[in-house]
């Protein structure tokens, strides 16, 4: 199976930098203008299968994509976001200020680990429940050519486990919004074929670059 990962367009939360994780927020207009480019972007190809997260995000930016290929949006609930329990919706500093302490310990090799302030699963166990997903679609198509639109989080965790990266290394990877990467999955085994794509939004002047995150050294 082709399994083409993409990550659904921006939202409010997205822009103002804030954490995200099931709150259930809508795309901006600008999002929407994304999920638009994606869809022109795979309007040629042949796809005979989108999935989706759960939540509106996703599913609007899947449903952009299924109308241009006559098909139905299937959810599936392994794709969905991780749980970032009570830091949805939070800036960075505001993260830091309440849960100082976690911050420190996610930013090191515990992160996989961690269920986050009020979170019920750990990045490690977003990466079981999406790999099982991932296994559970494959067995479905075979050699098709499948789109899933899913989120941060759970891609990072997808891409790690096909690279065979520590998942708290997922740092080390980027997957900006409204981009695809693209793997061949055979026989339970992944190989990266497209990362973090986004041709299609840098030609219509929807991706701008974004700062490099700063790590301040530990006291």
């Amino acid at each position: 199976m082709r399994l083409i990962l993409a990550r659904h367009g921006e939202t409010a939360s997205n822009r103002d930098g804030l954490g995200l994780g099931l709150q259930d927020v809508p795309l901006t207009e600008k999002g929407r203008h994304q999920a638009e480019a994606l869809a022109e972007a795979l309007a040629g190809a042949k796809i005979d299968a989108i999935y989706s997260s759960p939540l509106r995000r996703a599913l609007d930016t899947a449903q952009a994509i299924a109308s241009r290929h006559g098909l139905e949006v299937v959810v599936d609930d392994g794709l969905t976001e991780m749980d970032v329990g009570d830091l949805d919706g939070l800036t960075f500093e505001e993260m830091r200020g309440r849960y100082p302490e976690f911050l420190s310990r996610w930013l090191g090799e515990e992160a996989g680990t961690l269920r986050m302030p009020g979170g019920r699963e750990s990045l490690q166990e977003v990466q079981d429940r999406a790999r099982e997903a991932v296994r559970r679609i494959a067995g479905r198509h075979g050699r098709e050519t499948v789109v899933a639109v899913t989120h941060n989080f759970t891609i990072h965790a997808l891409l790690c486990d096909a690279l065979n990266m520590s998942i708290c290394d997922f740092r080390r990877l980027r997957h900006d919004l409204a981009a695809i990467s693209t793997l061949d999955v055979r026989d339970g085994r992944a190989v990266v074929v497209h990362l973090n794509d986004r041709c299609h939004l840098e030609a219509c002047g929807l991706w701008e670059p974004q700062a490099w995150p700063v790590r301040r050294p530990q006291e």
